[in-house]
């Protein structure tokens, strides 16, 4: 089934945010080391970017290292991070040419020297580019999140700049490291597990969330599709009813 042609590009979500799971296992199945899994899993952003651009998707969220991720082997963690420069090293080039602006969240400070300098000259390069935003979620989780907005709060009113009633949903939006970004609309997961696995938990509060068996790697521009078709058919009420939508 052709599931782009199927698409109401009127009706596009603004921001999608993806869960990229399964390059170990989609390794393993191939008698492979988990690093081919991650190497092909670099291939599959590229693809879903670049269809993401051409729909004229606005934001897209990739959970790209997380900070749970940092309790893996040395090894892994060491190439991964080796795997990173080189992929930004690589994929700039294509940024630019798809208009696309780099950013990141997460705890980037743990991150080795120079893997954060590349990210920081690439997310320079592209902070010109006016197409789809690209965030990549590097050494980020959720509560670690919301405990920097506790403490960004706490900071806050010592200094005697917050009260009390000014505490509300808005200003703790605005404490997150997404406050210039909407809310996803969808949330994708690939490899079959129905886990939010600490991503974003504030922001998907209202997100359509899309679960697919497929591993990240096999993760295909049509798949990526079938997500947003699906997206598509959802009704959105937002805690109203179907009749006040209407």
């Amino acid at each position: 089934m052709d599931y782009k042609t199927q698409i109401d590009k009127s009706r596009l979500p603004r921001h999608i945010a993806i869960i990229m799971d399964g390059n170990g296992r989609w390794a393993k199945k191939q008698g492979l080391a988990r690093m081919f899994g991650h190497r092909q899993g670099v291939e599959t952003v590229h693809n879903i970017t670049v269809a993401a651009t051409k729909l004229g998707v606005e934001y897209l969220t990739l959970y790209t290292f997380s900070t749970e991720n940092w309790n893996r082997p040395k090894e892994e963690v060491d190439a991964l991070m080796t795997l990173l420069v080189d992929t930004i090293a690589k994929e700039t080039p294509t940024l630019m040419n798809n208009n696309v602006r780099l950013t990141m969240i997460g705890d980037i400070d743990r991150l080795p020297e120079g893997t954060r300098q590349k990210f920081l000259g690439c997310i320079d390069q592209t902070s010109h580019n006016t197409g789809l935003t690209m965030i990549l979620a590097l050494s980020y989780s959720a509560r670690w999140e919301i405990t920097e907005a506790v403490r960004k709060a706490v900071a806050l009113a010592q200094k005697g700049s917050l009260r009390e009633e000014e505490v509300n949903e808005q200003l703790v939006s605005s404490l997150m490291t997404t406050d210039a970004v909407p809310d996803p609309d969808l949330l994708i997961r690939t490899s079959g597990e129905y886990r939010i696995s600490n991503f974003l938990l504030w922001q998907l509060a209202y997100s359509e969330l899309y679960f697919t068996d497929c591993l990240w790697p096999e993760f295909t521009e049509e798949e990526f599709y079938k997500a947003i078709v699906d997206y598509q058919k959802r009704e959105r009420r937002f805690g109203k009813t179907s009749e006040q939508i209407h």
